[in-house]
């Protein structure tokens, strides 16, 4: 099939490579390259890095509103467009030029977790589970019927970067089953039980040990790698980047021994922590340099 592929963070990369080992693919969108590191040079998005490598032509639009970006996408009579975390509002000129229109490989079971951050927002509301769904795109925020969906369980002790890249090879591969199976029907979202993955805030990523340790677990897990939960330890902000629940009582915050903490009620072990300046590493070898106060707050 002729496939116009449009896509921007590394998430979408295994999509993007398995559709180009079995279609055509006429041409990749990604998001403008951005100013990145110290010098703040322009970097180009890994699903552009990609596909340039791969040898196909890119095209990074500020917009798809004007005229003049519809009629090129649409010349290039496509029979599908696949959308993986793309960035960007596909006016109804877009949605309507495929043959087969634009499918959305979305991270969540739908209509649970619409929105920017749905990998992040299950981790952090606790859910047993999670999966992919494969959306035929409308005008509405993650509104589309649903062509295909599988579920996966959600681990105790998984963090955003593993479920990510389990999320990300189901999608590539149920985007390669939608497509031999085109045209399909596709069945409506329920219109109970929508909720909404809000695009994560930084405010959000400071650990108040006054919350159960639950919520506590969840939050360090659900925000690692980033943009990570933290704690300050002496002034300087460390990130705490993998956890567990472990027993143990005290006062909320209180250091109960090595790098287990306190929390409102239960308690939670740190696993995997980043001082400032430095690499994620486990926590016995984070101690070795950092010594921890009586009390976390």
């Amino acid at each position: 099939m002729r496939v116009i592929f449009m896509g921007t963070p590394e998430f979408s990369v295994p999509v993007l490579e398995a559709l180009a080992a079995r279609h055509q693919v006429v041409c990749v969108y990604a998001q403008p390259p951005r100013p990145a590191g110290r010098g703040k040079a322009l970097r180009p998005s890994p699903v552009q890095q990609r596909a340039e490598a791969l040898g196909l032509p890119v095209r990074h639009p500020v917009s798809l509103k004007g005229a003049v970006e519809q009629a090129e996408f649409a010349a290039l009579q496509a029979d599908v467009a696949v959308v993986v975390a793309y960035g960007l509002i596909l006016p109804q000129g877009v949605l309507d030029a495929p043959r087969h229109g634009c499918l959305n490989i979305h991270a969540s079971l739908l209509p649970r977790w619409r929105g920017a951050a749905p990998i992040h927002r299950a981790i952090m509301a606790g859910d047993r589970e999670t999966g992919v769904c494969i959306m035929q795109m409308e005008a509405g925020l993650d509104t589309g019927p649903v062509l295909l969906r599988q579920a996966v369980p959600i681990g105790a002790e998984e963090t955003t970067a593993e479920l990510h890249d389990r999320l990300s090879a189901l999608g590539a591969g149920l985007i390669g089953q939608a497509l031999d199976a085109l045209p399909m029907a596709a069945e409506p979202q329920a219109e109970t039980g929508v909720t909404y993955a809000a695009k994560i805030d930084k405010a959000e990523a400071r650990v108040d040990f006054s919350r159960p340790a639950e919520e506590v677990d969840r939050l360090i897990r659900g925000l690692s790698p980033f943009p990570g939960a933290w704690t300050e330890v002496a002034g300087e902000r460390v990130k705490l980047l993998r956890s567990r629940l472990v027993p143990g009582v005290g006062a909320a915050g209180q250091v109960l021994g090595g790098f287990t903490i306190a929390c409102g009620s239960g308690a939670i072990e740190v696993l995997e922590a980043q001082r400032q300046g430095k690499r994620p590493m486990p926590a016995a070898e984070v101690l070795k340099g950092l010594d921890l106060p009586e009390r976390l707050v």
